[in-house]
């Protein structure tokens, strides 16, 4: 995506969310004059930081504090959103019940203090859960598989901004603290310029595993030339998968692991996925595909056991969860897709935009396949 259009673009829906705000949470609210101008003023401050973080994310360089508070509008003003669609909607009701006076002034007096309790803590709540990342363990029987495997998925990094050398120190440490037998990460690694990553990058040299580290590309990869990417990651020793498999383990014991480009990749026109060619010449024993979008499945057509994905964030601030269930056909966790197939979705294990996450915690997978 072109840096200025996405700089445009999230600064027109933002200031749509700022009118609608202002106009049916503010203006009803039982405060003066000058708290309301107070308050207006706070929504112009968080617009301008959506502006300075597109700005720091693509344009200049800032310190590291001051991008973290850059960063924090786009969640707080969309919680704002939320609170204030659930405000408008509980004034109306409000409206409609026939009450005195008083007891109505009360209730209003009320949902104002309460819609601001509840904007506030879940704020706070949000930026708190996305620092934690969390070790999922998960338990998935494959029909045909012979010897149990570990599986370490890491996915949806987003490196850049606020994901930098100690956040993936960190997941590099806990995955290796599993002690897995191989390491796939499923897409969307680097979220900013190859050359400003290559540091942080570095730090995956340090994952361990018996079969080795496994990439494909996510969506967010044509951002910012896939091809400096894929070349930068072959080069900390990782395996990427480019439509194509490898297998892992001794011969009739283990399994196919396949991997594809994007679905990105039909509109970029380049770097396109193509599942016949990833399962070319696979050997007969069970197929894991790593596939970055859950709905990848509608190209699988068969000789597919479990796909692993990412993408979702599981929706990373809630209400989102119900936007991303429009596109994708699972937001997280196992899923049994078909009689054959069963996917697993990772929640991501970094965020993307502001430091926040809410209803939806960040991840590694820590999947055990078993022989069913």
């Amino acid at each position: 995506m072109n840096p200025l259009l996405f700089t445009v673009a999230l600064l027109g829906v933002f200031a749509l969310l700022n009118m609608y705000i202002s106009k049916r949470l503010i203006a009803h609210l039982d405060i003066s004059t000058k708290h309301k101008r107070n308050f207006r003023l706070f929504l112009y401050i968080n617009l301008l930081g959506i502006l300075l973080y597109a700005l720091g994310r693509y344009y200049i360089n800032v310190p590291g504090w001051l991008y973290f508070l850059f960063s924090l509008p786009i969640g707080i003003l969309f919680l704002l959103f939320c609170t204030t669609l659930v405000y408008d909607i509980s004034r109306v009701i409000l409206n409609c019940i026939p009450l005195s006076s008083t007891r109505r002034k009360f209730f209003k007096r009320s949902l104002d203090a309460s819609s601001f309790a509840v904007a506030s803590s879940l704020s706070l709540s949000a930026i708190y859960e996305a620092k934690h990342v969390e070790v999922q363990k998960v338990s998935i029987k494959i029909k045909n598989l012979q010897t149990p495997y570990k599986i370490m998925q890491i996915s949806d990094t987003h490196i850049g901004g606020l994901i930098d050398k100690e956040f993936i120190k960190n997941i590099v440490f806990k995955a290796n603290a599993c002690n897995p037998d191989l390491v796939v990460i499923t897409g969307d690694l680097v979220d900013i310029d190859v050359q400003k990553a290559d540091p942080i990058l570095q730090e995956l040299k340090a994952l361990k595993a018996k079969y080795g580290t496994y990439y494909i590309v996510g969506n967010h990869e044509y951002f910012h030339s896939i091809e400096k990417i894929i070349a930068a990651v072959k080069s900390l020793g990782i395996k990427v998968l480019e439509n194509e498999n490898i297998y892992i383990g001794e011969k009739g014991q283990g399994f196919n692991l396949a991997g594809v480009y994007d679905l990105f990749g039909y509109r970029a026109k380049k770097y396109l996925p193509d599942i016949t060619k990833a399962l070319q010449s696979i050997q007969n024993s069970p197929t894991v595909l790593l596939a970055h979008q859950p709905r990848f499945l509608e190209e699988v057509a068969g000789g597919v056991d479990l796909v692993l994905s990412g993408h979702t964030h599981g929706g990373q601030i809630y209400p989102f969860r119900f936007l991303v269930s429009l596109q994708q056909p699972y937001i997280s966790g196992l899923h049994q897709h078909t009689k054959d197939l069963q996917i697993y979705v990772n929640k991501g294990t970094g965020f993307w935009g502001p430091p926040m996450r809410l209803g939806s915690s960040a991840e590694i997978t820590d999947i055990s396949i078993m022989p069913a």
